[in-house]
């Protein structure tokens, strides 16, 4: 049994939906990402703009993974009215696309200084709000790390994980996380019950990616996707002693890193 399974943010390879089927076809990553498509985020699009995408991607045999939302990206400061209305249709929209995941974030303070008594309280609230409309449509809301937000740390992660008993899941974003320098493998164990999705994007090698997935496959019962975010070949190439790349991705950078993390999964598997 695949412990794994590829996908992407296809506006990383490629903002036409048509480059990013070809080219998701022909590196064989069979499930994509959704976030935006021909230039515009797909909380943007109307029903029957979404029912065309689908039928798309089926007539391509392209399934999606997940949808990642910008929602809890935002600071405190800024209403929750119009985020709760675009949730509801993100919602929607991941039924009609067969995604059980939307991708989520946990707010930024109301002033830079970080986070107050009455900010955090208002954290869980606004969270608590968005898990209410995500469980009407049988929707996962999966946090992601970002830094800044309040969950970015791993501590922090795992104090929302628990409050919320189950309620919502964990992205793992190596990245995020080692932007505070945290140890990653330490991350990772403290977060691994919860973990339904990996981000992998510009690491450097401190990533330790293939250590991570090797764990994961261990105790996994079920696959779990593995979602390329490769802005840069960063993470890779300095795995592999060479020279750093950064800068926006292209579809060379994408297709580099894609190859290269079915190398990892290859090595996991067999």
């Amino acid at each position: 049994m695949r412990k794994f399974i590829v996908s992407g943010f296809a506006d990383e390879f490629d903002g036409s939906l048509k480059a990013q089927i070809g080219g998701f076809r022909g590196l064989g990553i069979d499930y994509m990402e959704v976030r935006f498509v021909n230039g515009r985020h797909i909380a943007d699009f109307s029903e029957d703009e979404v029912k065309e995408l689908k039928a798309q991607l089926d007539v391509n045999n392209i399934s999606v993974s997940a949808v990642g939302s910008y929602f809890g990206k935002s600071a405190l400061n800024d209403g929750m009215n119009e985020l709760l209305e675009k949730l509801e249709r993100v919602c929607r929209y991941a039924n009609i696309l067969g995604a059980e995941y939307v991708r989520i974030f946990s707010f930024y303070p109301r002033v830079s200084k970080g986070f107050c008594e009455a900010d955090v309280k208002e954290v869980y609230e606004r969270l608590e709000k968005m898990l209410a409309v995500a469980e009407k449509y049988n929707v996962t809301l999966c946090h992601e790390s970002e830094y800044g937000t309040y969950g970015d740390s791993p501590e922090r992660c795992l104090e929302l994980m628990e409050y919320f008993d189950g309620r919502m899941k964990c992205v793992f974003d190596a990245e995020s996380f080692l932007t505070d320098k945290n140890d990653l493998i330490s991350s990772y164990d403290m977060l691994k019950d919860y973990v339904v999705y990996f981000r992998i994007k510009e690491c450097t090698g401190d990533a330790r990616i293939e250590e991570i997935l090797t764990k994961h496959a261990e105790k996994s019962k079920e696959p779990t996707f593995v979602s390329l975010e490769p802005r840069s070949v960063e993470f890779w190439k300095k795995d592999e002693g060479e020279e750093t790349i950064s800068g926006e991705c292209s579809r060379e950078k994408f297709s580099d890193a894609a190859h290269r993390l079915f190398g990892i999964l290859e090595r996991i598997e067999n």
